[in-house]
């Protein structure tokens, strides 16, 4: 499991209650309790998932291999939850938010200036040749922008556009660092900017985007 990071969180651009007039218009994601179970659960996953496009095994393997994951999913089937409930997505302290959909990455620092975070891409996220495919670096950059965007107090709001710049090939496995920050506002619209860098602070990729604050009753 990643090594846990203590964010250095600046909660002072956030005004509760601003967003909660705001969120009425939209279901308020709240932060999920968590079990000391789920962590290991969702990183145990993670790690079949990175098994799954990497084993070269037998035929019978992947036989018995099915047969334990039909077992999985018939004990987790009798609890599957709507959109809010459940921790996946809202577990904050984890990495990716305990999601399996989002990288597993964690917010190192986060406030009005912006927000940094830091993670792997693994050998689940491969594209070819040792390096992170090109379709994982906007998801990445998307998640980043939310956070932003929450951080820097701005209303909730939609990706309109997301602009990604391929500088240099992203590798896997190896500790990277995302800086995002809001650029500009135009009324409804934020601008936003981000860098993609590794350990000796070579830029990888940067992006662009624009966040649009969503009106009353759009989804």
């Amino acid at each position: 499991m990643s090594e846990k990071i203590e964010p250095v969180i600046d909660l002072s651009a956030i005004d509760p209650e601003r967003y909660e007039q705001h969120a009425r218009f939209f279901p308020k994601v709240s932060r999920e309790p968590i079990g000391p179970s789920f962590g290991p659960f969702v990183e145990v996953l993670r790690r079949v998932q990175d098994l799954a496009v990497s084993v070269d095994a037998p035929d019978g393997v992947y036989a018995e291999a099915a047969a334990l994951a039909e077992r999985l999913a018939a004990l987790l089937e009798p609890h599957r939850a709507p959109e809010l409930q459940g921790p996946a997505g809202r577990a904050v302290e984890l990495p990716g938010r305990g999601s399996l959909l989002l990288l597993p990455w964690q917010t190192a620092e986060a406030g009005p200036d912006g927000v940094a975070m830091t993670g792997v891409f693994r050998r689940f996220h491969l594209g070819g040749n040792g390096a992170a495919h090109g379709g994982v670096l906007p998801l990445l950059f998307d998640e980043l922008f939310g956070s932003v965007l929450h951080y820097a107090g701005r209303p909730i709001s939609r990706t309109g556009y997301l602009h990604v710049n391929y500088r240099k090939v992203t590798p896997l496995e190896r500790t990277l660092a995302v800086r995002g920050r809001v650029d500009r506002v135009q009324g409804r619209k934020t601008f936003v900017t981000a860098e993609l860098r590794d350990e000796q602070g070579e830029k990888l990729a940067d992006a662009e985007g624009l966040m649009i604050q969503l009106l009353p009753g759009q989804p």
